[in-house]
């Protein structure tokens, strides 16, 4: 029975990733999958599985989920709060759930293969909708954005996922893979442009800005990483105030801010701010339901158009950056923690530029996400920390069996 566990146990671990974008379609797969993940666990697992797993990092991160459970204990909010510490929780579950599967290159080319499937999925739903309407625009147009598979947002961040994985498994003598990876990175940057996913296309330009910090020639490199920078600086001031400094509207202007979840954004994170400010040292936190309370308490006062005003009170919108929210939710503890596992993290991968890559991605859409109030954020943070905190037990596999 146990042979038998362990030789489909990375199966079902692959397919549950696999299925994530289509929770919509089959929304119990993903939890049927979880259950017998857990279920199966104790019979996979080794003793020696567990090293994996004994790292400054882990113990940062549960010692986080530890301060969120007691934190919400004796504010008297659990019940409420579970609801969203349950999904920190649901991360680092599933670093603990793999640690019995040797192979962790199985998990990136799970990731690879539901990116396309989704895309294909996404593509095929827009191509249906052009021949069922008279006007079709790309873009952010309501009709692509409802024609998705999964929120643009989440969608954008497996697709900066998958390019970053065809990437880190490139040969670097010629393979007959790389075609097929290179085929994979061309094709969800394709798509990332034809869905106009702003947050996503920033990161990748982030990263390649990123990737000139590592490999050869570093004095070549690095000015012009700098220039760069200033160049782009440069044209986001002039795109943004016009030449000469008129504050006509341009086409990067509209590109960047004018658009409804830019207009969500800034008005959240204008109100999360307000609530820091008229608020003393905050030790313990409002509960992950008392600081949507206070933010709408803050649209009620702020925004003077009606019908905004009611669209951002009856959706309570949370503050769209994780770090707010664990900030005005948690504490300064539960901050700081959260902040100094994701240092430890930076500090134990700098040196390379995959790893440094995908954490820099984490930390990018928690500045414009409440990735953990979401099931399918919580996968992907997941996903992000196997990586991450694998590396070291993946270089000791190696060793093991080089001796």
């Amino acid at each position: 029975m146990r042979i038998l566990l362990t030789s489909i146990y990375p199966y079902f671990y692959l397919l549950l990733f696999f299925t994530i974008p289509f929770d919509d379609y089959v929304r119990a797969l993903p939890n049927i999958l979880l259950a017998v993940l857990v279920l199966a666990f104790p019979f996979v697992v080794k003793k020696d599985d567990f090293k994996k797993i004994r790292t400054v990092p882990i113990l940062i991160f549960a010692g986080f989920c530890l301060y969120l459970v007691a934190n919400s204990y004796f504010s008297g909010r659990l019940e409420e709060d579970f609801t969203v510490i349950k999904k920190v929780m649901l991360a680092i579950g599933l670093v603990v759930l793999y640690i019995p599967i040797q192979d962790f290159e199985k998990i990136k080319k799970a990731i690879l293969f539901s990116s396309f499937a989704a895309i294909v999925f996404s593509v095929i739903n827009i191509v249906v909708l052009t021949n069922t309407i008279s006007e079709f625009h790309f873009g952010s147009s309501p009709e692509v954005i409802e024609s998705l598979l999964i929120d643009r947002l989440y969608l954008g961040f497996l697709c900066v996922l998958s390019i970053l994985v065809s990437y880190n498994l490139l040969k670097p003598k010629f393979h007959p893979k790389n075609r097929y990876y290179l085929a994979n990175i061309i094709i969800n940057i394709l798509f990332l442009f034809l869905i106009v996913s702003k947050i996503s296309i920033l990161l990748l330009v982030f990263i390649l800005l990123l990737r000139q910090m590592y490999g050869k020639h570093k004095k070549i490199r690095i000015p012009l990483l700098l220039l760069t920078a200033l160049v782009i600086v440069g044209l986001y001031f002039f795109g943004t105030t016009g030449v000469g400094g008129k504050k006509n509207p341009t086409a990067l202007q509209n590109f960047i801010t004018n658009t409804t979840t830019w207009e969500v954004r800034s008005i959240t994170w204008e109100c999360a701010f307000k609530t820091i400010e008229n608020n003393t040292i905050n030790w313990k936190g409002f509960g992950f339901y008392g600081t949507k309370d206070n933010l709408v308490s803050c649209y009620q006062e702020t925004i003077q158009d009606t019908h905004k005003k009611d669209r951002f009170t009856l959706e309570r919108y949370n503050t769209h950056n994780q770090f707010l929210d664990f900030y005005l939710s948690t504490g300064i503890v539960g901050f700081l923690l959260f902040v100094t596992f994701l240092l430890v993290l930076f500090i134990k991968n700098k040196n390379s530029f995959f790893y440094t890559a995908l954490l820099a991605s984490l930390a990018l859409y928690c500045m414009f996400e409440n990735v953990f109030q979401r099931q399918m954020g919580a996968y992907y943070i997941g996903f992000i920390l196997i990586i991450l905190l694998s590396n070291k037990s993946v270089a000791q596999n190696k060793t093991i069996k080089e001796v």
